[in-house]
């Protein structure tokens, strides 16, 4: 078992910055596989980044085109997500995710956080 939770998120203008953290309380944060997945409104909710468990494999949605990185730091029993160049099509709700398992495009993740909100103005 694993507990989660985001937060960076909120209001941010197209082509500016933004970074997501996800926090966890448990010490074998450091043994999941984990990720980030979004969902817009009106839309299912979808994939958007993926890291190994010892940060060594990291993985993306195609519609990233490399705006966004994803990285760990397993002292801190936290992950990250650097939006670079946020689009208006990025606005969601962003949801940070663990599973033992690799978390890709077509992995439905065992442990999700609460969600953040991020919107990005135009």
């Amino acid at each position: 078992q694993v507990h989660l939770v985001e937060s960076g998120g909120g209001l941010v203008q197209a082509g500016g910055s933004l970074r997501l953290s996800c926090a966890a309380s448990e010490r074998t944060f450091g043994s999941y596989n984990v990720g980030w997945f979004r969902q817009a409104p009106g839309k299912e909710r979808e994939f958007v980044a993926g890291i190994t468990w010892d940060g060594d494999g990291a993985f993306y949605a195609d519609y990233m085109e490399g705006r966004f990185t994803i990285s760990r730091d397993n002292a801190k029993n936290t992950v990250y997500l650097q939006m670079n160049s946020p689009k208006p099509e990025d606005t969601a709700v962003y949801y940070c995710v663990a599973d033992q398992i690799l978390v890709r495009v077509g992995v439905e993740p065992e442990f999700w956080g609460q969600g953040t909100q991020v919107t990005v103005s135009s």
